[in-house]
Parts: structure tokens; sequence; C-alpha cells
């Protein structure tokens, strides 16, 4: 039988319960998928504290991959049988489930379900970084903040990799040697010449700014940036940092944000996926540990996620 992972009200992982859930008819336009693989990701974690609305009772996560059981009505396109996957639909932590087709994308015969899991959210959101907040180039240099981080990890080696010189900050020493292998420089935000040592490889200021951290390093991202960059500010892990500055108008510095169902939507569906699958492929994220979670475990996963002990990039297997 169907088993939904459900929440009836915020609060620690303890409130996530496995239940059975019977699937309801198809209506137009959906299908029914059997779930191998459901990503993990920090919104997640969000949604349980209550810090982001939905109603309750609710079934969290919004990402998964499996393959297709049934069709409902006036679908095209869509067989028994094909495997797709998913980075933007609510009720992703679910064995089995009925979905509209509108945002579901087609796996490549080479792409397993688990990695699409893993990477489609996580890597739809650096390719918004990288070709939508700002179009880096080989010749930009780019400071990456939160680099120890599932999408920092995966934005910083897909920069490098693209030619720009990365500049990777770990939030502490031991997380240092995670930021090393997808960086051309790499420091943590303790050193207290972190600033002097940023101004040294680039005198002028980096190009751009990605900002997975929030308040406790926007400073350093608005002292280390450029007089006309961009500060790209994608997580704040540590709360949300005010960007009104005067400073910026005169400098000419943009700060930019958003979520990647703003950016990747569209023709731009086809265009980011292709590319982060062919960024798999290269083999740039190889060195990138996965954390695998059975479906039972999802409590685990979830102190793991808010104590950040996780040992690599979290995926749920049913």
């Amino acid at each position: 039988m169907p088993k939904i992972i459900q929440m009836q009200s915020p609060g620690g992982p303890a409130v996530l319960q496995i239940i059975p859930s019977d699937l309801r008819a198809l209506r137009a336009g959906e299908v029914q998928i059997t779930q191998d693989a459901i990503g993990l990701n920090f919104v997640d974690t969000m949604i349980r504290r209550g810090q982001y609305p939905m109603t309750m009772p609710a079934v969290p996560g919004f990402e998964a991959a499996g393959t297709v059981t049934a069709i409902g009505p006036d679908v095209s396109g869509m067989s028994v049988g094909d495997r797709v996957a998913y980075f933007f639909a609510e009720g992703a932590y679910a064995t089995e489930r009925v979905i509209s087709t509108a945002p579901l994308v087609h796996l490549p015969s080479d792409i397993t379900n688990e990695v699409a899991a893993t990477f489609l959210a996580k890597g739809g959101t650096a390719w918004m970084g990288l070709r939508g907040l700002y179009d880096l180039k080989s010749t930009d240099v780019a400071l990456v903040l939160g680099a120890s981080g599932s999408v920092g990890s995966i934005l910083s080696r897909w920069a490098k990799s693209l030619g720009a010189t990365v500049i990777g900050i770990a939030g502490s020493p031991n997380k240092l040697s995670k930021v090393t292998a997808g960086s051309t420089y790499a420091f943590h935000s303790q050193d207290p010449d972190i600033a002097a040592n940023i101004r040294a490889i680039a005198p002028d200021g980096v190009d751009v700014v990605y900002d997975f951290v929030g308040q406790a390093m926007f400073d350093l991202g608005a002292a280390s940036v450029r007089d006309g960059g961009v500060i790209a500010a994608i997580g704040y892990a540590s709360g949300q940092a005010s960007t009104n500055r005067p400073d910026f108008a005169r400098r000419a510095i943009a700060v930019r944000s958003g979520g990647s169902p703003q950016y990747v939507r569209g023709q731009a569906v086809g265009i980011a996926t292709n590319e982060l699958w062919a960024a798999v492929r290269s083999g740039i994220f190889d060195d990138l540990k996965t954390a695998r979670y059975r479906f039972d475990e999802i409590t685990r996963a979830h102190d793991d996620m808010d104590s950040r002990r996780l040992t690599g990039l979290p995926v749920l297997i049913t």
C-alpha cells in the first residue's frame, strides 16, 4: 500500500509520521508514479518548522524521481514505464503519488532515478545562479559563501569547470576540506585575514558573490564584490540579511535573488536539465558523496540536516 510522510503540525523531526495513504483517481493531465528516490532539501526543514506556509496536515518534500504506472485523461507525450523526475511539486514524501505532468521531466537512460532525485533541485538552483541571476563567464572571479553546503558544493564545481576562478568559503575549519576540492582557492569564515586574502586574489573585488549563508556572511560578500558587481542571494542558512545599503547604489552593486522555479521554467527547464546532466556525465561532481536514508529513516535524516551532520548530498530511498 502507498505510504506518505505526513505532519499534523510544525515541530521537530518527530512530527514526521509515516502513514498508509490511498491514491485518488487520476484527473485530466495527471499520471500516477512510483517513486524510487526523494530529494531532501533545506526548504523541507523550513516546512517542518513552520517557516514555510503549508496547510496542515501536510506532506513535505518538493523533489523525487520514479516510474509512471498509470496515465490519466488528456495526457500526451508520456507512457507507462517512463522514468520521470520533478524538482518543485509539493507532497514529494511518498512512495507513490498522483501528480500533474506539468513539472515532470523525462530522464535520460544514463541518469538513474537516485542521481536525478539527488541533483535535480540542487543542480537547478545552481544553474539559476550560474545562468539566471548572473551569467558566469570564464574570465570571472566568483566568491561562494557556504561552499561546503549541498548547493554551494555543486555550484562551486560547476563554476570552476566553466573556467571561472572560484573562491570557496567554508563556515568552519573542519569543513574546509569539502571546499578545497571544488574551488580554486578555499578559506574558512573564522580566518581573521579572510577579507585581505580575498582582496589579494581579486584586488578590485570579485565579479559575483554567491551567498548561501545570508546574515552571518553578508558583510564579507558586500566588502568583497567589485563596483558594478552582483550579489546573488540564494540561501539564508543564518537568516536573511538586510540588502538595503546606501553604498550599493553608489557602487552600482546589484543584489539579485529568487527561487529556481522562477528561472527554471518553460523552455529553460530543458536547457537547465540538459546542462545539468551534461555536467553530471562529465564527472565534475564525482567526488561529492551521497547520504542515503531509507524511507523509514526520515526523522534521522531531518535530525542530521538540523544538526548539520550530513555526510553528503541527502536522498531518501523508498
